[in-house]
């Protein structure tokens, strides 16, 4: 096989979370402008099917599958609607996540913490585990989780964030090592600030972007569809090698301390 029909993604299904928005989108359009069908999900079903019609209507295979990822039986139905409708799952994205707190450390409570754990830790373990086993049948899959550059190196008020983002990580060299087996590969994609409503709280703040954008070596922030070539790349067999990797897509950032 050519090295350029290795990228191609035709015949394969692509599961995103947190995909009528933002990153998400931008990693579902790219998918399916490489030939996967998609699955496009969030929480709201109406959000979903615009997205999934707006790709249709550019000729890509879309459908929308809502689910509130912290949801035990929302999960369970994302991936039995996705077999029930494309009969496999190849690909799984996980992407959605929320970060309800911006602060110290002490100065969050239990509740919220529960709440980020859940959401952004808990609930991708427990939907790639119900992936894997299909995956496992198939005799392989790809899954990429999305974690951030707050993961890696620890920001200021995003302490609550970090953690999970550093979980994350973890997470996925574990699945990696535990399932390389069955033909599963499993990689982490660590963005650093994007422009998406998520985090307008902080590329909002004139005075923090001013000095974001002069500390980074690319002097600017990224768009979303700078995030879709990566997840494309960690989809396809042109990676077929690569499994465990922590992928870095942050203009800079972590070189610029």
């Amino acid at each position: 096989m050519s090295i350029k029909k290795k990228f191609d993604l035709t015949g394969k299904v692509a599961v995103i979370t947190g995909s009528s928005k933002g990153i998400g989108k931008a990693i579902a359009q790219g998918l399916a402008e490489n030939g996967a069908k998609v699955v496009v999900s969030s929480r709201k079903q109406n959000a979903v099917d615009e997205v999934a019609e707006n790709f249709k209507s550019m000729g890509l295979e879309a459908i929308g599958i809502a689910c509130h990822i912290g949801d035990e039986d929302q999960r369970k139905d994302l991936i039995s609607k996705t077999i029930a409708h494309y009969g496999r799952i190849d690909i799984l994205v996980n992407n959605a996540a929320i970060n309800p707190y911006y602060g110290p450390l002490e100065g969050s409570d239990e509740a919220v913490f529960d709440k980020i754990m859940n959401v952004n830790v808990k609930a991708p373990w427990l939907l790639s585990n119900l992936a894997q086993s299909h995956m496992k049948e198939q005799g392989g899959g790809s899954i990429i989780n999305i974690s951030s550059v707050e993961g890696v190196h620890p920001g200021f008020r995003l302490g609550l964030y970090s953690m999970t983002k550093s979980a994350m990580i973890m997470m996925t060299k574990n699945q990696a090592k535990e399932w390389g087996r069955y033909g599963i590969r499993s990689n982490v994609v660590c963005p650093g600030l994007i422009k998406t409503k998520f985090s307008e709280s902080l590329w909002s703040n004139e005075k923090l972007i001013a000095g974001y954008e002069q500390m980074v070596p690319l002097k600017r922030m990224a768009e979303p569809e700078e995030m879709a070539g990566l997840v494309m790349l960690l989809a396809s067999d042109a990676s077929s090698y690569m499994t465990g990797g922590v992928y870095v897509a942050d203009g800079g950032y972590l070189i610029s301390g």
